[in-house]
């Protein structure tokens, strides 16, 4: 059937381009799948080619067209018919112009041979010759019936491929015409996207849901990295969204992306991620805990440190999880993860075995917001990160609550949420722009014993803000885009037993120091993600991160062939000054941050970091030194008002007047100017961080 559609369209015939001009062409291959031909011809001296359906050839050579025909009886020859002629034609210009033309490269062992219809006008067909002047037409020789005849069936072979073509067709258009209309009575066709929920929907049905259960055994982790969804929120059904969300097994999480392509056709890209539990959008508080928190909690009785932190977009379910269950504004702080781990410590603390230790146990809850410490049982009063004599990280002035069951806990953890700082963002209209940490503290005559920190940290899309024209949301976001970095760093290093971690680059880590060393240290993290289509592309954010910081404990061989160095970023630290750069821990871990993150870290915005931490640091400089001069002007006052009160007198010695006087004015100067230059410096650092601001060109995360 191919070669004798081959024979009539194989040669030149009319096609039209993209800037609408008639060409002549050459069919070089017959798509029998998508009932279509691949061409080529010659523009310019340059050969090009496209794939064009059966249909737009008829239309544009319309003599080319199949026609019904009745077979030819086998005693009778068939007559000359205007098929006939023009397949003679089409051989004929083949034949003509195939020696003569510039030649295309070759396709399937054969040249193909094309011209323009615009560089030079087909020749009009001569004429046919005039009949002789018998009366009764000449017999044609056996020669010509014999080419007649195989023209004749070379037509009606390629008719009948041609119909079997359409016939095809058209049972393909009734099948999709009675699929279509029984999805439409399937799906409600007002939902938006109802195609993508169709496509969800079939997706699903071929999976093998295996949920975890409580009859699942409660592994042992260092690490711990875990993924809760929740339900569709009342806004997200009100706009009818779609849950992109399913997670299959206990392990499993799938990601159903909406793609499109270049034809406009809109196809799903399952992704796959693989976490330690994974808890579908049923899930209580009570059973994320018991494969979570619940674990840690025997490690501070051990002498541990433990750390569990939700982690997520704004909205996700962060606050639920950590804080409790919300009803409006009303909280039930009982049913949080806070709450239950305070429920199982006072459990345990009444075991024997534990019970002869006397341990005594307290509470701190304090944010961190830009950078900076408050405690939010004292009334946010801002505190200070300051490391010890013994390398030792203390939060000075942070307040200890004595607590002797769980409802004083569940009391401290509502004075602490309501004075939390938060705002308004893109993905919430009450986003919490700080890190929330609560610790439960153990301690025996005193001295610490174990200490569990449980963390509601800030929507990790405010890390996107560090280009804003505000400083104090560039300086939100920056903090909380490199603490979640940093924090990530921490737990790698935790991981492989690192013998550095940069727990310096940001005020979370410093803070959470003691819970990131020391063999008898374990970690839990919650990756909670919403399941709307419209917040996919965080999602898929959050799970990155998640996966990554899992991903690096599993062999130390395949994450070093993994790694690819970023020379551009290392030639960027190349050029910065060692000396400023080895002057402060902090800024050292900072660099190290950045070349372990070289795809999420560019240099423009490691740079801006930089100017932010320099700020950060000459801010406190500033401040400290303002205090100390304001407490020596009150010194001052008091020397000041003994000199005047000594003038009153009669004979006061006017010498020593004079001489104290100007003391007391060089020891002003001196320190008022000395102060003066740090402000000069720290508004310098102020024009240096707004304009690194502007330089920024984050790079995306890759995916996984």
């Amino acid at each position: 059937a191919l070669l004798a559609f081959s024979a009539i369209v194989n040669g030149v015939f009319q096609t039209e381009n993209s800037k609408r001009r008639i060409h002549q062409a050459m069919v070089t291959s017959l798509n029998e799948d998508n009932e279509s031909v691949t061409v080529e011809w010659i523009e310019n001296g340059d050969t090009k080619g496209k794939e064009i359906d059966l249909e737009s050839i008829f239309a544009l050579n319309a003599d080319l067209a199949p026609e019904e025909e009745m077979a030819p009886s086998p005693d009778t020859p068939p007559p000359p018919t205007p098929s006939s002629v023009k397949i003679n034609k089409i051989a004929k210009n083949r034949r003509t112009i195939a020696p003569s033309k510039i030649e295309a490269p070759s396709r399937d062992n054969r040249v193909v041979t094309t011209r323009a219809r615009a560089a030079q006008p087909p020749q009009p067909e001569p004429a046919p010759a005039p009949p002789p002047p018998a009366q009764q037409p000449a017999q044609p020789t056996p020669a010509q019936t014999a080419q007649q005849l195989q023209n004749a069936r070379r037509k009606s072979n390629c008719v009948k491929e041609v119909e079997k073509l359409q016939e095809k067709r058209e049972r393909r258009r009734i099948q999709q015409q009675e699929l279509r209309e029984k999805r439409a009575q399937e799906v409600d066709t007002t939902i938006p996207n109802y195609e993508i929920m169709y496509m969800i929907r079939d997706f699903r049905a071929s999976l093998d849901y295996r949920p975890l259960t409580t009859a699942d055994l409660i592994e042992e982790h260092r690490i711990c990295v875990c993924v809760r969804k929740r339900p569709l929120n009342k806004k997200e059904l009100t706009m009818k969204d779609l849950d992109v969300i399913t997670i299959p097994s206990k392990d499993v999480v799938m990601v159903h992306e909406p793609k499109q392509k270049v034809d406009l056709t809109r196809f799903l890209e399952n992704q796959t991620f693989r976490f330690d539990y994974t808890f579908d959008d049923s899930t209580t508080n009570e059973m994320v805990y018991r494969f979570t928190a619940r674990p840690l909690v025997e490690t501070i009785f051990e002498r541990g440190m433990a750390t569990c932190f939700a982690y997520g977009q704004t909205g996700s379910g962060k606050t639920h999880t950590m804080g409790g269950d919300f009803s409006g504004k009303n909280q039930d702080c009982a049913k949080g993860v806070y709450a239950l781990a305070a429920r199982d410590v006072f459990v345990m603390l009444k075991k024997p075995n534990h019970k002869k230790l006397d341990l005594q146990v307290y509470a701190t809850f304090f944010e961190i917001y830009s950078g900076k410490v408050f405690d939010l049982l004292n009334h946010k009063t801002k505190l200070r990160v300051l490391e010890d004599g013994k390398q030792q990280v203390q939060v000075v002035g942070l307040q200890e609550k004595d607590v002797k069951c769980t409802e004083d806990v569940l009391k401290l953890i509502e004075i602490g949420n309501s004075c939390r700082t938060s705002g308004q963002t893109s993905a919430n209209a009450h986003s919490s722009r700080s890190h929330a940490v609560f610790q439960i503290i153990l301690r025996r005559k005193g001295k610490m014993h174990g200490k569990f920190s449980l963390i509601d940290l800030a929507g990790n899309e405010r890390g996107a803000d560090t280009s804003s024209a505000d400083r104090q949301t560039r300086l939100e976001g920056a903090e909380i885009n490199k603490s979640l970095l940093a924090l990530k760093e921490c737990i790698r290093a935790l991981g492989l037993n690192k013998p550095h971690t940069p727990f310096r680059a940001s005020k979370l880590t410093q803070v959470l120091r003691d819970s990131f060393i020391g063999e008898n240290s374990r970690t839990c993290m919650i990756a909670t993600i919403s399941p709307g289509m419209t917040s996919c592309e965080n999602t898929l954010n959050t799970l990155r991160y998640a996966n990554r910081v899992k991903e690096l404990t599993v062999d130390a061989n395949q994450v070093m062939e993994g790694v690819r160095p970023n020379i551009h970023v290392v030639n960027q630290m190349e050029l910065l000054d060692e000396d400023w750069l080895s002057s402060s821990p902090q800024r050292d871990d900072l660099k190290l941050l950045c070349e372990q993150n070289g795809e999420e870290m560019s240099p423009q915005l490691y740079t801006f970091h930089e100017a932010v931490s320099q700020m950060g640091e000459m801010e406190e400089q500033v401040l400290e030194d303002h205090r100390a001069v304001f407490q020596e002007s009150i010194r001052w006052l008091e020397d000041e008002k003994v000199l005047l009160e000594m003038t009153e007198e009669v004979d006061y010695d006017v010498d020593t007047y004079a001489t104290q006087l100007e003391q007391i004015l060089d020891q002003k100067i001196d320190i008022l100017t000395e102060l003066r230059d740090k402000v000069k410096s720290f508004r310098s650092a102020l024009q240096d961080e707004e304009q690194a601001s502007k330089q920024i060109n984050p790079k995306r995360p890759r995916a996984v």
